[in-house]
């Protein structure tokens, strides 16, 4: 999966990908230790809400993009033009 864009300090990640997110096996958060089944565009096991706290307090690090949002999330649907 690519990632695409970092949201501002304080914004939401959007990552409504289904590959965010391992039905199968929870493990431990890359930042808080609990287990968690959402993955990022990396692979990464994180919570959303510990990315996005991650996102808010390392703003410099986040241009990295160790943590964003679905390349797709800033298309809009039912706007189709040829």
């Amino acid at each position: 999966m690519e990632p695409g864009l970092i949201p501002a300090p304080g914004d939401l990640l959007d990552w409504r990908d289904g590959s965010h997110f391992d039905r199968w096996q929870d493990r431990p958060c890359a930042l808080c230790d609990q287990p968690t089944p959402m993955r990022s565009h990396a692979g990464e096991p994180v919570h959303k809400s510990c990315a996005e706290s991650w996102i808010a307090a390392n703003p410099v690090e986040a241009r990295l993009g160790r943590f964003a949002s679905d390349a797709q999330a800033s298309r809009r649907r039912g706007h189709d033009h040829a």
